[in-house]
């Protein structure tokens, strides 16, 4: 817990603001890591570069650190479970976590791609910032997998996850 008395103020001032749900996945070799990522966006389009925030201290910091690439699986208001699974402390594999649900591996990352996802990416990471009690990664995005998933976006606001009207 932080000691900043101004921590659960910024918490609530920031669960204000309406931020995409991804699904952020790393192919180590060994197994196949997943989390739940909704502090993504875009940095640049010439070249495209994209960042993704995790905690400092978790394994997604240390694996996507060790590998250096990624996949990203943007959700749709239809994928709130996916969501919670890949949210949920002490989660499986994520090879475990997406059985039952289509995927195919991306060809440059060979990263897990949910194949409902409204839009997916692969990317390399350029540079590792750590910034407060977050290691936000910047990476050049190299491809985009097909993925068929149709509707609304999933979004978190208010501590939820909501689908846009």
């Amino acid at each position: 817990m932080t000691s900043d008395p101004l921590a659960g103020q910024y918490l609530d001032a920031m669960s204000m603001v309406a931020t995409g749900v991804t699904v952020v996945t790393v192919a180590d070799g060994r197994d196949d890591v997943g989390a739940t990522v909704s502090a993504f966006g875009s940095v640049s389009a010439d070249p495209p570069i994209v960042s993704v925030s995790v905690g400092i201290d978790g394994y997604m910091a240390e694996v996507i650190e060790e590998v250096g690439a990624f996949a990203v699986s943007v959700l749709g208001s239809g994928q709130r479970v996916l969501a919670g699974r890949f949210s949920a402390e002490g989660r499986p594999s994520a090879r475990l976590l997406v059985s039952g649900q289509p995927h195919h591996r991306g060809e440059g990352t060979r990263a897990i791609v949910l194949d409902d996802a409204l839009a997916a990416l692969e990317c390399s990471v350029r540079r590792r910032v750590d910034v407060g009690d977050h290691a936000v990664f910047f990476a050049d995005v190299t491809g985009f997998p097909e993925v068929r998933g149709e509707g609304s976006p999933l979004v978190r606001w208010a501590g939820r996850y909501s689908s846009l009207p």
